[in-house]
């Protein structure tokens, strides 16, 4: 893709989601289109957020699943931007129409004390990791998800910057040591039992993103700053959050989250 291309790819998602109709598929209109470029739109989309006062509070990783990284045919997790504007407090109720058709997935946060870049190991990653918490990552798409026989592909996924939305988080506070392959969730809408899971179903082990998200951004000229917020990954399937839908969120003795929305 073309400078000129990748920037107007980047407008096409920011005026999606203001106007909560999404566009058509990029890698149907850019077939040869590489992740590079792919991750050049999200960082035009997100400079559009940032240019007009957006902050970035942390990164999102996603397709952390060997299911899901089955579906789209690669064998990589991928990564997106947290920004002020998607924290929402444990409880909250998300506005009518801010987003198109949000989903939720559960997910164990990573809070950095101190910067982390490059080529880290795992004793690398828990020193600099302030606390661990239960999250939920709200996911949204300005893409469609098919269209003409076609469907999304990794290269939708990341100019969609990573699918990301939005964060719920709690007060609760974990030392990062712990096991964390068996941090686990019951996740319910509208009191019926959507999903479950274990932190091992994200990459065997929640450290292991942050290991390669240090290492991916490294490539980009990109660093973990302290205080940044860290989505793991997902280990549960995405739920479907239609209007109305309330959200309950059982990590047992790790947490509780729950939201509404409206």
């Amino acid at each position: 893709m073309t400078p000129d291309q990748i920037t107007a790819a980047g407008s096409s998602l920011y005026q999606a989601e203001q106007s909560r109709i999404q566009r058509s598929l990029l890698s149907a209109e850019f077939p040869s289109a590489t992740m590079d470029d792919a991750y050049a739109v999200q960082r035009a989309f997100v400079d559009r957020k940032l240019s007009e006062g957006r902050k970035i509070i942390g990164w999102k990783i996603g397709l952390t699943s060997r299911a899901m990284q089955q579906q789209l045919n690669i064998a990589t997790p991928d990564s997106g931007v947290l920004l002020d504007d998607m924290a929402f407090a444990n409880g909250a109720t998300i506005p009518t129409g801010r987003f198109i058709a949000p989903r939720i997935e559960a997910e164990i946060a990573f809070v950095m004390k101190s910067a982390l870049y490059g080529d880290v190991t795992r004793d690398q990653v828990l020193a600099v990791t302030d606390f661990v918490a239960p999250a939920l990552e709200i996911l949204d798409t300005r893409i469609v998800r098919a269209a003409n026989g076609q469907t999304r592909t990794i290269i939708d996924t990341i100019s969609d910057n990573a699918a990301n939305a939005g964060i719920v988080m709690g007060t609760h506070r974990h030392d990062p040591r712990g096991d964390l392959r068996w941090v686990g969730a019951i996740v319910k809408r509208d009191g019926l039992v959507e999903e479950t899971g274990l932190g091992a179903g994200v990459l065997d082990d929640p450290v292991t993103g942050i290991i390669w998200l240090s290492r991916r951004m490294h490539q980009y000229g990109q660093a973990i700053e302290p205080g940044q917020i860290i989505l793991s990954g997902s280990f549960i399937r995405a739920v479907e959050c239609p209007p109305g839908a309330r959200i309950d969120a059982d990590f047992g003795p790790f947490g509780h989250l729950t939201c509404t929305f409206a």
